[in-house]
C-alpha cells in the first residue's frame, strides 16, 4: 500500500509535468524523504530540502530558476519569513494572488479590509 504523503507527491510531479506549477513545496515525515528524494532523482527533477521542525521535512521541487530564488528567499523556517518573502514565497507557489495579498496586509498591519475584495479596500483607501 502507497501511503498518503507519497500519493501527494506523485500528484504534484504530475501537475509538475504537465505544466500546471513550476514549483511545489511539498511537506512530509521524515521517515519519507528517502523514498521522495529517490522519486525526485528517479525523474531528473532539482529539489531542495528544508527541516520543519522535528520530525517533517519541507521538498520544494520544479524549475531550477524557481528553487534558486527559494534558496535565497527561504534562508530559516517559514513561520519566520517577512511579510514579503512569505508573500513571494506564496506567489511563486502558484497560491490565489489576492489571496496572498490579503494575507500580506494581515502580517504587515495587523488587518486586511478587504476580506477578499480587494477593489472595496483599494477604492476606499
Amino acid at each position: 500500500m502507497i501511503p498518503t504523503e507519497m500519493k501527494v507527491l506523485m500528484n504534484h510531479i504530475y501537475e509538475l509535468n504537465k505544466g500546471v506549477r513550476h514549483m511545489v513545496l511539498f511537506t512530509c515525515k521524515k521517515k519519507y524523504s528517502e523514498q521522495a528524494i529517490q522519486r525526485l532523482e528517479s525523474q531528473g527533477i532539482p529539489y531542495l530540502l528544508q527541516p520543519a521542525g522535528q520530525q517533517n521535512l519541507n521538498v520544494y521541487f520544479g524549475r531550477r530558476e524557481c528553487l534558486e530564488a527559494i534558496r535565497l528567499i527561504v534562508t530559516r523556517p517559514l513561520n519566520q519569513l517577512t511579510p514579503e518573502e512569505d508573500f513571494i514565497l506564496g506567489a511563486m507557489l502558484g497560491y490565489d494572488i489576492c489571496a496572498q495579498c490579503e494575507r500580506y496586509c494581515k502580517r504587515k498591519q495587523g488587518k486586511c479590509e478587504c476580506k477578499g475584495n480587494c477593489e472595496n479596500c483599494i477604492n476606499g483607501n
